[in-house]
């Protein structure tokens, strides 16, 4: 009798990182917690590329902001995730040598341990669109684990909220510039995180001027601000 051939689907975890990966906290809704109170989680990543259906992720950063101040003693400082490939570009775009990625985590373990960073905590980044698909792929690949977590985008909070007042190019550079903030280290994914986070501060500082004082609400507006940008280009 000829037996059917049987091909294992999904990545293949040890007992205790699947246990690790069951045990994730879902996110929260956004809700009416105010934004003076909300935990945030702000989010770099360095890839690749920008490719977003073949590159990959290199480097994740990330810090959390809560009760309206960065945490600096809770952050995710940029870990390094070993790619299944050789990795030549990175070099050039961000300084990381071949064999420092070579000694870099297992994908795995790095973004369980980012996962569990994040716990239930909505995601903030700068072009968020971008490290929300790269990290959704990046987690299915390595850990079978489907991400639900919110994002919101900075770069689309900022001229949101700085309409009559703000630098003629949407860039984190730009932004930077315009408030005034030092960026450390440009294309370092925690350094990256940390001078994002800096602008989301001043950004919902400005957001409770605006009545917008939890991330419900503000994320209403955003959309409701995202469908009329949408309607003047159309």
């Amino acid at each position: 009798m000829n037996m059917p051939w049987f091909k294992q689907r999904g990545p293949i975890l040890s007992l205790e990182q699947l246990q690790r990966r069951d045990r994730l906290r879902p996110p929260a809704p956004l809700d009416l917690c105010p934004l003076q109170t909300q935990r945030m989680v702000v989010l770099d990543l360095e890839t690749s590329g920008l490719d977003m259906r073949r590159d990959i992720v290199l480097s994740i950063g990330a810090v959390v902001i809560e009760r309206s101040s960065i945490h600096l003693g809770d952050q995710f400082e940029s870990t390094l995730l070993r790619p299944a490939q050789k990795i030549s570009e990175s070099v050039l775009i961000h300084g990381i040598a071949p064999n420092e990625l070579e000694n870099g985590e297992e994908p795995a373990e790095a973004l369980l341990d980012f996962m569990e960073f994040v716990g239930d905590s909505p995601i903030l980044a700068f072009h968020a669109g971008f490290d929300q698909r790269m990290l959704t792929r990046a987690l299915k690949q390595a850990l079978g684990y489907k991400l639900r977590h919110p994002f919101i985008d900075v770069a689309e909070l900022a001229p949101m909220l700085c309409p009559d007042n703000r630098p003629r190019q949407n860039y984190l550079d730009d932004w930077c510039t315009h408030f005034g903030l030092q960026v450390l280290q440009r294309h370092h994914a925690s350094a990256d995180a940390l001078v994002t986070a800096e602008l989301a501060l001043i950004l919902m500082s400005k957001a409770r001027r605006q009545g917008l004082d939890n991330l419900s609400a503000l994320n209403q507006r955003l959309a409701n601000w995202r469908q009329r940008q949408q309607a003047n280009f159309m």
